[in-house]
């Protein structure tokens, strides 16, 4: 475990005076968000004042980027912060016209902003000028209009000319004139983890060049969350964005930006189940992270997958007993959480302990069948190589960013729950390879495991008459129209976060969710150039990403 290079040096605290010397004369307006002060700056400044912020200010993490229509403009949101302090932030407002919405591409500054970008049009229909490669991301090219700008007709039907229906995967082919292959990997490749599509170009058996082909799945999430109202509707949906073991982390995003944006305090009781159950699902997470990879390495299912299967439905079955579902378990509440723990209560703590007094076994047993494995070490080991800078620059966090060094976890960073009461770990790996992103997601579970233990001391000794599970939440909440938030978690793979934009109904106007497994894939180029076909295989597997969270 790395204590993390990345806190050595405490970072510069910066006031909004500070921020204001930064942007200088390019501000055209303030557009305070209430997590952030924001700035609002013409289309033509957009590198620049990110550039200047970043350089001069440290706001080396281009967390997210918003994109929406209003009746009289486009507008693009860039969410900055800091991966040494994640409570510095700053939020750099870009309005377009209606007739010529064209702004300019900050990829050159963050390059995850290439993806971001390339979405915001795709779905909005902002143009970035200089975007090293404007295509659509997720809709197919011939795609008409963009769903989620204020003329879309979704009844039109999509017309496009015949030979628009040719099949859209490229032919494995040799180039004529030079020795490069191309080859389809996916997008229904066991390997590929979901409905995903790698383009890739080899020569020989090395990886000149990989672009990963998202968008197949097309969920509407976002849309589907603007459909529902604050107080009961929206709270189904978080369950299936990572589907396979994240429910209530990602309940907890949605909670989280809707509790602070109506003000909703929640009780200490509840905070205490939340970040229990919250770090039961990390550990699912990860024995399924764990299992998967190990599959894709070596092959090995009857072993390592089988036993990470085995963990992880003890798991579930605690979750299930605690939330009554087993995958898609709606139980927290804004406010707080559905119900108290099941009764009789001594019976679920026990079982839960356990399940944590065998943990240390079964990681060393993992250790002796995985990590110690030469099969395994030769096929992670300077493999998947990410360097930390380049991990920040792609806007990577979660154990991918961990496994490149960087000391970066909201739980403590920006403390929300129960976690800044308890005892536990950062983990961090210097080896930037496909190895140390293994070892970080095993060493968290041991950690996630402390914090379950802490838990359940708590609950355990909690008196009787002061078990409030939920605050007394309005039925019906209609925040101030503009009103403006984005807030964020740390999910099993990483920063999951949501912006809403509040228009005074109980609806939001604008959902956004900043999915950690499109920020983590975007940086497969840059782990895969320049290595072996199985390489890549190993670094895409090592990412653990969700594509049904990815496509959202």
């Amino acid at each position: 475990m790395s204590t993390g290079l990345e806190r050595d040096r405490a970072p510069v605290e910066l006031s909004e005076d500070d921020l204001e010397a930064i942007v200088g004369d390019r501000a055209l307006a303030r557009d305070d968000h209430l997590n952030a002060p924001g700035f609002v700056v013409r289309p033509d400044d957009v590198q620049s004042v990110l550039s200047d912020l970043k350089e001069r200010g440290g706001f080396d993490h281009l967390s997210n980027l918003t994109a929406q229509q209003y009746e009289d403009r486009y507008e693009s949101i860039y969410h900055l912060t800091k991966y040494a302090d994640r409570t510095q932030e700053v939020s750099i407002v870009v309005p377009t016209p209606i007739d010529d919405p064209v702004s300019e591409s900050a990829a050159p500054v963050f390059s995850t902003a290439d993806w971001h970008e390339r979405e915001a049009f795709d779905l909005v229909g902002i143009d970035y000028e200089g975007h090293p490669d404007p295509r659509r991301i997720l809709l197919p090219e011939t795609w008409q209009g963009h769903p989620l700008s204020l003329d879309y007709d979704q009844e039109k039907p999509q017309l496009v000319t015949l030979t628009d229906h040719a099949n859209p995967i490229q032919p494995d082919h040799h180039d004529a004139e030079s020795d490069t292959m191309f080859l389809n990997i996916g997008p229904h490749h066991p390997a590929t983890h979901g409905v995903l599509h790698l383009e890739t170009v080899l020569d020989g058996e090395t990886v000149v060049d990989v672009d990963p082909d998202i968008g197949y799945l097309h969920r509407c999430e976002e849309q589907m969350c603007q459909n529902g109202t604050y107080r009961h509707q929206i709270m189904p949906y978080p369950d299936r964005w990572d589907y396979v073991s994240a429910g209530l982390l990602n309940e907890w995003a949605y909670a989280r930006v809707a509790e602070d944006l109506a003000d909703i305090e929640v009780p200490e009781y509840a905070q205490v189940i939340r970040t229990m159950g919250a770090e039961l699902c990390r550990i699912a997470s990860h024995m399924l992270a764990l299992a998967t990879f190990a599959l894709d390495v070596y092959g090995d299912f009857t072993a390592i997958f089988q036993y990470g299967m085995r963990d992880r439905e003890v798991v579930q079955d605690i979750l299930e007993d605690l939330t009554g579902q087993r995958l898609m378990f709606n139980y927290f509440r804004l406010g707080g959480v559905a119900w108290d723990l099941p009764e009789p209560r001594d019976e679920f703590i026990a079982k839960t302990r356990d399940f944590l007094d065998e943990l240390p076994a079964k990681v060393d047993e993992y250790n002796n069948l995985l990590t110690s494995n030469e099969i395994f070490q030769v096929r992670t080991h300077d493999t998947g190589v990410l360097e930390p800078e380049a991990a920040k620059d792609y806007g990577c966090t979660g154990p991918v960013a961990r496994g490149s060094g960087i000391d970066y976890d909201l739980r403590r960073d920006d403390p929300y729950g129960y976690y800044d009461e308890l005892e536990w770990d950062v983990v961090t790996e210097p080896g930037c390879d496909n190895y140390s992103r293994v070892l970080v997601r095993m060493q968290e579970v041991e950690e996630s495991a402390k914090i379950i233990e802490q838990c359940l001391d708590l609950l355990e000794d909690w008196p009787e008459d002061e078990r409030e599970v939920q605050a007394n939440v309005p039925r019906t909440l209609k925040p101030d129209a503009d009103t403006e938030i984005y807030r964020a978690v740390e999910g099993a793979k990483g920063e999951l976060g949501i912006y809403i934009r509040a228009d005074g109904t109980d609806k939001p106007a604008r959902f956004k969710i900043r999915s950690p497994c499109f920020h983590n894939l975007s940086a497969l180029p840059e782990m895969s150039n320049g290595e072996y076909v199985p390489d890549l295989i190993a670094s895409l597997g090592s990412l653990d990403i969700v594509l049904g969270e990815v496509d959202r």
